[in-house]
């Protein structure tokens, strides 16, 4: 029977600390208490643990990789912007691993100590959507490992991040919609922590009170970004006594969870119900009707987080927040046609 090589990961989970504390322990690291560096040490010779030789020479000739950690790598977004992420690094020269955190905290930890354990370069990550313990990123930062957010954001005091403006590109959507004779707009967004969410529903209500168009609270759903979830929001808004007749929708799975909902309740698309969903996807305009669609420009934001990661690479410390805009672009789905007096 084969044998199991001890890894730096079997001994972090026999002393219930992290694989980096681990690997400091491991190098006589100051960073890591004396005593935790003799348990480590005592536990390895115990273990037989042995380092991987080839690991260590390929960190002896210094590859040139970042990590990229995204919370649902099947969407178009994630997609694009790993895309931009890899179209810039190869021009400098490195290679991208990715991570999928499944939209999972515990597996976006354990991606972050896997890249530590890999000793790359640098990190970009977007937070899962039940991240609310950012200690692993501030664990990043005490090391001194470079590392750039992107859409899904925290520490802003000490990260660069690159976003969008949904604010303003939600505020823009929604005013389209009241100036095609919407007035009970809906907005279907994700869990309330996200600075994401916190953006594009601010545009939405800043559209309503400008408007002064009352703010009706049984309008805004926001959970869990999950198609079965958002499905089922927007039935109950459509089933309710005083329904929608539009919606604005977070992402490309919830835009199209309120779409298939809104068919599978033989609405018309836009005169009973307009929609329109923040994705940029392809599909937006193969759909019937078409959908109105406002654009990420995601494979702009992820060339851009990684030029501010190969900056701070490069020894720039200054931390940098970058906006890009993005696109309304209006199509069937959002155009009423006139009611015939």
């Amino acid at each position: 029977m084969k044998q199991h090589r001890v890894s730096l990961k079997d001994l972090a989970d026999q002393l219930n600390v992290s694989i980096a504390t681990v690997s400091r322990a491991l190098r006589g690291s100051h960073e890591v208490g004396e005593e935790m560096r003799e348990k480590v040490k005592a536990l390895a010779k115990k273990l037989n643990y042995r380092p991987n030789p080839f690991a260590q020479s390929l960190r002896k000739e210094a590859p040139h990789i970042i990590g990229v950690v995204v919370p649902n790598l099947v969407t178009h977004y994630f997609a694009a912007v790993l895309d931009g992420i890899e179209e810039y690094a190869l021009r400098q020269g490195y290679s991208v691993f990715s991570s999928n955190s499944h939209e999972n905290h515990e597996r976006e930890k354990q991606a972050i100590d896997n890249f530590i354990s890999m000793h790359v370069e640098g990190i970009i990550a977007c937070l899962a959507q039940d991240t609310v313990d950012y200690s692993h990123f501030q664990e990043i930062h005490d090391m001194g490992i470079p590392l750039v957010f992107f859409a899904r954001t925290c520490l802003p005091e000490l990260f660069s991040q690159v976003v969008a403006n949904g604010d303003i590109a939600a505020q823009e959507a929604t005013q389209h919609l009241i100036e095609n004779g919407c007035r009970r707009i809906a907005f279907i967004g994700g869990p309330n922590h996200l600075d994401m969410v916190k953006r594009r529903k601010h545009g939405y209500l800043e559209a309503l009170r400008d408007n002064r168009i009352p703010i009706d609270r049984e309008l805004v759903a926001c959970g869990k970004i999950d198609f079965d979830v958002a499905r089922e929001a927007t039935c109950k808004l459509l089933d309710s006594p005083n329904p929608p007749d539009a919606i604005l929708a977070f992402n490309d799975i919830i835009t199209y969870a309120a779409f298939d909902a809104i068919k599978s309740r033989n609405l018309n698309i836009p005169n009973d119900v307009a929609i329109i969903g923040f994705t940029d996807g392809d599909t937006a305009a193969f759909v019937t009707p078409k959908l109105s669609a406002i654009m990420d420009q995601a494979h702009i934001q992820g060339m851009k987080a990684c030029e501010l990661l190969m900056r701070n690479i490069n020894g720039d410390h200054k931390i940098y927040q970058e906006v890009i805009p993005m696109i309304l672009k209006i199509r069937d789905s959002s155009i009423r046609t006139p009611k015939s007096e």
